[in-house]
């Protein structure tokens, strides 16, 4: 495992952001479980700002985790190949 000071900057401050990423969509989650249950009571406040915020924060923010961790996936299936000697020399 690597230490925190043999990473650039660049993908320490990546982290940072993918961390917060995270929080936001647990957030959001939170909220559209809160939103449904007053919905169900009859306030309709929650559920509307939700809505409201759906398009600019919410879909972007899970498409950015979804994005990240398909890249981290295949970042870490690629490393783990690591390098391929001939298979196809018959030896």
């Amino acid at each position: 495992m690597s230490s925190a000071a043999d990473q650039p900057l660049w993908k320490l401050w990546l982290d940072r952001l993918l961390v917060l990423d995270v929080f936001v969509v647990l957030a959001g989650a939170g909220w559209f479980g809160i939103a449904v249950v007053a919905s169900s009571q009859g306030i309709e406040a929650p559920m509307r700002t939700f809505q409201q915020l759906w398009d600019p924060l919410f879909t972007p923010a899970i498409g950015l985790l979804i994005a990240a961790a398909l890249i981290n996936g295949i970042a870490s299936w690629w490393q783990r190949r690591g390098p391929q000697t001939d298979r196809g020399n018959g030896s």
